[in-house]
């Protein structure tokens, strides 16, 4: 039996670092959804605590079309 996966957090100060597997890399994911990645753990700290220095946004969903009237 799969034990249940815990509840994601999210907000304006959560950060997420990955390591890549089969590499000495980290990815740093912001909580703007900009992200990069890193071999030295400092300089990612410091990209995802010095925001938004470095940082570009994901763009912003676009919203779905009206549809035409037929």
């Amino acid at each position: 039996m799969i034990p249940e996966a815990p509840p994601v957090l999210n907000g304006d100060r959560v950060y997420r670092i990955h390591w890549v597997l089969g590499t000495d890399r980290l990815r740093a994911v912001c909580h703007c959804s900009a992200e990069r990645e890193f071999e030295d753990p400092v300089e990612l700290w410091e990209w995802l605590l010095g925001h938004p220095a470095g940082h570009v946004p994901a763009p912003a969903p676009v919203p779905p079309r009206e549809l035409a009237a037929v």
